[in-house]
C-alpha cells in the first residue's frame, strides 16, 4: 500500500485570475495593513514582490509598507532576507554608547566585511533629532534602522531587489512633502495682492480696538491679513506692537 502524503495548503496565488481574486478578499478583511484594506491593486503589487523577494503573500503585506505609492520594505524584514540569503556570511549589529552611533557589520561570502554607522550627530545633520515621534522616543533604534538600511543595501542589493528601506523612505518623504508645502506656500503667497500702506493706515485703529477688546490677538489679526493680502514686514510689526501698547497701557 502507498504511503499517503499529506497536502499543503497555500494561499499563494498560482495564476494571474488567482491573484486577482485573492487580492479582492483580502481588500476587504480587517486584519490587512491599513495600505491595503480597499485597495486590491497594492495588494497585488506587495504580493508580487514578495514572491521575487521570497515571501509568501501574507508575510508581504506585514512587511511591505506602500509610502505615497512606493513600495517598501520594512527594516526587520530587510534583515531576515538578507539573512535567509546563501551569499550572506554574517550581520552584526552594536550601538556604540562612546559615539552615539548605531553600527552594522556585514559581511557577503567572498568578499571583505563592510561597515556602516549612523549616529546622533548624523541625525542631527539630517534634522531628524528635532522631530517629534520615533526619533524622539526611539531614537537608538530608528539610528540602528538607518545604519541597517545603509549596510544591506550598498553589500546586498541583488538580495533586496532594488526595494527600499521604509524607515529611511517615510523619513526622505516627510521632508519633501515638508518643503513641497513651503514652496507651495510661498507661491500662493506671491499671487495674493499687497496690502497698500493706505489702506493699512486706514484699518490700523479698527485693528488696535479688535485687540484692545481681546476678540482677537495681534498675531491673530496678522494671520487674517496674510490670508487675503501680502504685508510688508514694517505693517506686521507695527500690529504686534499693539499687543505691547495694551500691555504697557494696563500696567499703568
Amino acid at each position: 500500500m502507498g504511503t499517503l502524503q499529506k497536502q499543503s495548503f497555500s494561499l499563494t496565488p498560482q495564476s494571474l485570475d488567482e491573484a486577482m481574486r485573492f487580492a479582492d478578499i483580502l481588500s476587504q478583511s480587517d486584519i490587512v495593513p491599513n495600505d491595503f484594506k480597499g485597495n486590491p491593486g497594492n495588494i497585488l503589487v506587495a504580493i508580487q514582490w514578495g514572491l521575487e523577494l521570497g515571501l509568501q503573500p501574507m508575510q508581504a503585506m506585514q512587511n511591505i509598507a506602500v509610502i505615497n505609492g512606493r513600495p517598501t520594505l520594512w527594516g526587520d524584514a530587510v534583515i531576515g532576507i538578507v539573512r535567509s540569503s546563501p551569499v550572506c556570511e554574517y550581520i552584526y549589529e552594536i550601538f556604540d554608547e562612546e559615539r552615539k552611533a548605531a553600527i552594522c557589520r556585514v559581511k557577503r561570502r567572498g568578499e571583505e566585511e563592510q561597515v556602516r554607522s549612523f549616529s546622533w550627530e548624523d541625525a542631527r545633520r539630517a534634522g531628524l533629532s528635532e522631530r517629534k515621534g520615533p526619533w524622539q522616543q526611539h531614537p537608538k533604534r530608528m539610528m540602528q534602522m538607518r545604519a541597517r538600511a545603509f549596510a544591506l543595501r550598498d553589500v546586498f542589493p541583488d538580495v533586496l531587489r532594488g526595494m527600499p528601506i521604509a524607515e529611511e523612505v517615510r523619513d526622505t518623504e516627510f521632508d519633501m512633502g515638508k518643503a513641497e508645502q513651503v514652496e507651495r506656500q510661498a507661491i500662493e503667497a506671491k499671487q495674493l495682492p499687497e496690502y497698500s500702506d493706505e489702506m493699512f493706515e486706514k484699518n490700523l485703529p479698527r485693528f488696535g480696538a479688535v485687540i484692545e477688546s481681546g476678540r482677537q490677538t495681534a498675531e491673530q489679526v496678522v494671520s487674517m491679513i496674510k490670508a487675503k493680502y501680502q504685508i510688508t514686514d514694517e505693517q506686521e510689526r507695527r500690529i504686534l506692537e499693539l499687543d505691547t501698547v495694551e500691555v504697557e497701557n494696563a500696567d499703568t
